[in-house]
């Protein structure tokens, strides 16, 4: 059981909102005061370190201190676990909060609180995730995060493709990669040889990879080597229906919702911290077909929030196997 807590009386930014006038509410990046030619910026803070009095209150004063406003706060302090977690979104004159200076105020919150995570992003100024896509023929997922980024609803760049499937060279993903400059690498696997050596080559300066329906079940030793995050996103709704053709084994089980499974990739197949999940109710009238259809819309949904909620330092870590997901 878990204790849920909404900041409220302990951040006095936020007291009071609904009774501000009608001309006195911004949006993040908007300048409150309509006569100053300064330009606020939105500010993102997450902070997970053991549950202390004060936590709160330090946050707010590090935030008010330099000028900043707290538009929106979190917490989450589980029950018995003696850990807090929060995430604040706030705005800021960087003239008056300079980002080094920034860094060096949070840090010395983390130095106080002993906290074991603290990570401050500017979406505005710094510079996007870059990501490294993988997928190998089926590519619903891949052309849904392609649209997303060029769209701008996606916060990432995307620095290459990598797939073990052959994509000939007229195909509508070879086009629209030709069109938006993103290298496409073909890298044939076999059972034997995953060519890992290679893909860690490719994704080196990458911030976080992408499995976007990648049939390929990847080494512990290709984990380690890479060091960072990698998303996946698993067509049915774990921990149920593991492993390959899930959509055909729910079918075969007559179930009556169906669901996408966007989690962190572990050595374990599919048994990673789950992110974000996504469900749809089917009925005795559908075939493997339209199971398939409604399986693949709920995919691409479910790995673009995923991603999006990473981007957005909405996902924490909370104990061996599980997340946060303010």
């Amino acid at each position: 059981m878990s204790l849920m807590r909404r900041v409220s009386g302990s951040l006095p930014q936020v007291v009071g909102f609904a009774k501000r006038s009608i001309k006195s509410l911004r949006f993040p990046g908007e300048s409150l005061d309509s006569s100053n030619s300064s330009v606020l910026t939105h500010g993102i803070h997450v902070f997970q370190c053991p549950d202390a009095v004060g936590i709160v209150a330090k946050l707010s004063d590090c935030i008010a201190s330099r000028g900043g406003n707290i538009l929106g706060a979190d917490v989450f302090v589980p029950e018995n676990k003696h850990v807090f977690y929060s995430r604040s979104q706030f705005i800021f004159d960087p003239v008056k909060w300079p980002r080094e200076q920034m860094d060096e105020d949070f840090k010395n919150l983390s130095k106080m609180f002993n906290a074991m995570r603290s990570i401050v992003r500017v979406p505005d100024r710094d510079p996007k995730y870059k990501i490294a896509v993988l997928a190998s023929k089926q590519d619903h997922c891949l052309v849904d995060l392609l649209h997303g980024w060029q769209d701008g609803r996606l916060p990432v760049d995307i620095t290459c493709v990598i797939s073990n499937h052959d994509r000939g060279s007229n195909t509508h993903v070879i086009r629209f990669l030709e069109r938006l400059g993103i290298p496409y690498h073909y890298l044939h696997t076999t059972k034997e040889n995953k060519r890992e050596g290679e893909i860690l080559e490719l994704v080196q300066n990458t911030d976080f990879l992408v499995f976007a329906r990648y049939m390929q079940i990847i080494s512990g030793n290709f984990l380690k080597s890479y060091g960072k995050d990698i998303i996946n996103i698993h067509h049915g709704l774990l921990p149920s229906f593991k492993g390959g053709h899930p959509s055909k084994q729910a079918f075969d089980a007559g179930v009556k919702l169906i669901g996408a499974t966007s989690h962190f990739v572990t050595e374990e197949l599919d048994e990673g911290p789950i992110i974000e999940q996504m469900v749809e109710r089917v009925s005795h009238r559908d075939n493997l077909r339209t199971f398939v259809q409604k399986s693949e819309n709920l995919e691409k949904q479910c790995l673009a929030k995923a991603i999006k909620s990473y981007c957005e330092l909405r996902v924490l870590p909370y104990q061996e196997n599980k997340t946060v997901v303010f």
